[in-house]
């Protein structure tokens, strides 16, 4: 009955194991964020989605040097919180790999707008960014403030790196 028990048991943890789920989350308004989480949900074999905002950023509402640009009145506003065109659910994940541009030291209001609106209990974040020099800061800190109930196991800049290194970096992360 003791062999059983223990077989049921380690079958089960074998099973959970197995069963994890990754997604890979992204927003990108220039592409770049968009090759590095789609390179690396490849590499990892995981299920990939997009944010996909419902005002297309132009590259005026990108243009920083342009205090009226929407990017910069949104960065400048802790409340905005952009609207999301299609409809994400991570209800089916472990691990949630969220992935965007770093803007004025931190995540588009967007990410924000997503991070709200899903039920983070008992699931894994992981943040990863690209950026012109600034890096990820405490960007995927800051978002995990917003994701009531999550496990953040951390966050990484990978402007530059391969699907490979990013796996890898996510490996060490879940151990």
């Amino acid at each position: 009955m003791k062999k059983l028990i223990l077989t049921l048991l380690l079958g089960g943890l074998i099973m959970t194991g197995l069963s994890a789920k990754t997604a890979f989350v992204y927003f990108s308004a220039t592409g770049t964020t968009e090759r590095m989480a789609k390179n690396a949900a490849k590499e990892m074999g995981a299920d990939i989605f997009e944010i996909q905002p419902v005002h297309k950023y132009t590259d005026a509402d990108l243009d920083w040097h342009d205090k009226k640009s929407l990017s910069s009145i949104e960065c400048n506003d802790p409340k905005s919180r952009p609207a999301i065109a299609n409809k994400l659910d991570i209800s089916g994940y472990d691990t949630v790999v969220v992935c965007y541009p770093i803007w004025w030291a931190y995540a588009p209001k967007i990410v924000y707008t997503f991070v709200e609106s899903q039920n983070w209990s008992g699931k894994k974040m992981i943040t990863l960014c690209t950026s012109g020099g600034s890096g990820l800061g405490r960007s995927g800190t800051d978002l995990s403030k917003f994701a009531k109930g999550v496990d953040f196991k951390g966050g990484k800049d990978f402007t530059r790196g391969s699907g490979s290194d990013i796996k890898k970096y996510i490996e060490g992360l879940l151990k």
